[in-house]
């Protein structure tokens, strides 16, 4: 059963650093002012908790700056055949790079008054998604 929000805002208490909390709730502040919606924010605060629970106490969101930390984060997605033989994985994969890929431009842009289209990636979350053939053999079924 899915978590509402309010179960996952309830989680973010939980992260390891306090700097991470306050800026999560900073992220969360920034998505209910841009009428994000209740699915919205809770796809995206779920996927910054864990990352946030994965980098633990001593790193702070702002200290992650290498692409490698990032893909560490997201090869803890990766199932093997066995596991996972239709590789839905890779789905969940792109999912958490880009809700990561959403909050750090945010967190590296939203302190210029620029408008969000306008806000740069930077570098190393510019991680080019995996690609499946997933969906070609769902079209095939049907």
């Amino acid at each position: 059963m899915p978590l509402k929000l309010s179960t996952t805002i309830g989680k973010i208490q939980n992260i390891p650093n306090s700097k991470n909390i306050e800026i999560v709730n900073e992220f969360l502040e920034y998505m209910r002012n841009n009428g994000s919606s209740e699915h919205h924010q809770n796809n995206n605060l779920k996927v910054v908790i864990t990352f946030g629970n994965f980098i633990g106490n001593d790193n702070s969101f702002l200290d992650i700056n290498k692409k490698e930390q990032i893909l560490a984060f997201l090869n803890t997605k990766v199932k093997s055949y066995d596991e996972d033989p239709d590789k839905r994985w890779i789905t969940t994969w792109n999912n958490y790079l880009n809700r990561l890929r959403l909050f750090y431009r945010w967190l590296y842009n939203h302190y210029n008054d620029i408008d969000h289209e306008n806000w740069i990636t930077p570098e190393f979350v510019r991680i080019k998604n995996k690609k499946s053939k997933r969906i070609w053999k769902i079209m095939k079924k049907i």
